[in-house]
């Protein structure tokens, strides 16, 4: 893990307090952030580092596969069930088992997570052996479990035992101050896979396109446009950056009253954005002009939800940190 912000000194210090214990922890950020790295930092520097350090993706089984892998399955137990096999619970006793997006299993599979956590015991499926394990559950989403819980779409016992202690993860345009500590790692990294001798740098320009970025897509997006352009400028210096790869004007548009466009129109008015007339420019400052755009977009559609910053993200089909984000890039926060 790298950086030297302050939000990310402070995020380090709480994992080194909380990884001697053994108690359950609940790891919460948005996509990319590096949940699963924070992970496995409680693990190795806990005393079960010399211990299995087993990790599992729920959001990628069916609650049936998700329920086998974790808990096990003896021989018979369902159709292709020929053998016994040991679950991740089992196979992770001793050492620590990280869930990562917890939100999306079933009620079914919470309840039995949480008979492991409160006393260390399951079945396999098919089976009535009581197994008895010691295993440090982390678990990690992107998703508000508070209020999962209040519309009994996560159990709210489980997410008391999970919640002994929460590690939130700044989102990467709350870092300032790494953008440039993890680009210029990133792209020393993409140069060495590529046979290059050393890393040229960034311009002036890319730096500040890096800065004034909001990073919807935090540390993993970040990785991908620095490697993308390490790449495509062929010499090692990064003279452009490619932050949206699907940037095409051959880019296929989705038909008009299909999924698509969530966000209302913004109402019309004497702010409302017009298309210029190019046919009698000379020439046209097509960047300054999008900002504009954006700019007029914001502003409009904070005024129409009465300046909530929440409501306004909704209705622009934007997660709340991407409005803060935009706000921040265009110096509109209050």
């Amino acid at each position: 893990m790298i950086g030297e912000s302050a939000s990310f000194l402070e995020m380090q210090e709480h994992i080194s307090r909380v990884a001697v214990l053994n108690k359950p922890v609940l790891i919460v950020g948005e996509r990319g952030t590096g949940k699963e790295l924070v992970a496995a930092r409680l693990h190795f520097l806990s005393r079960r580092w010399q211990q299995n350090f087993l990790k599992i993706n729920c959001a990628a089984m069916t609650e049936s596969l998700l329920e086998s892998q974790l808990f096990g399955h003896e021989a018979g137990a369902f159709t292709g069930a020929t053998k016994l096999r040991k679950g991740y619970f089992e196979r992770a006793d001793g050492g620590t088992l990280f869930l990562d997006e917890l939100a999306n299993t079933a009620m079914s599979v919470q309840e039995k997570i949480l008979r492991v956590i409160e006393d260390g015991e399951f079945e396999r499926l098919g089976g009535n052996e009581v197994i008895s394990v010691d295993v440090r559950l982390i678990a990690a989403t992107n998703e508000d479990l508070p209020e999962l819980a209040k519309r009994n779409e996560f159990r709210e016992d489980l997410l008391d035992r999970l919640a002994f202690d929460v590690i939130t993860l700044p989102p990467l345009r709350e870092r300032a101050e790494d953008i440039l500590v993890l680009a210029r790692h990133f792209a020393v990294g993409m140069v060495k896979e590529m046979g290059g001798e050393y890393f040229a740098g960034f311009s002036d320009k890319v730096e500040r396109a890096l800065i004034s970025y909001p990073w919807p897509g935090n540390i993993r997006e970040l990785k991908n446009v620095i490697e993308r352009g390490v790449y495509q400028s062929g010499d090692g210096h990064i003279k452009q950056l490619v932050f949206n790869p699907f940037d095409s004007p051959y880019r296929p548009l989705p038909a008009a009253g299909t999924v698509g466009s969530k966000a209302a129109p913004v109402s019309q008015g004497s702010a409302s954005v017009t298309t210029p007339d190019l046919s009698k420019a000379e020439s046209f400052d097509f960047k300054n002009e999008v900002q504009q755009f954006e700019i007029n977009l914001l502003k409009q559609a904070l005024e129409q939800n009465q300046f909530n910053q929440k409501k306004a993200a909704e209705f622009l089909d934007l997660s709340y940190h991407q409005l803060r984000g935009y706000l921040r890039k265009y110096d509109l926060l209050n």
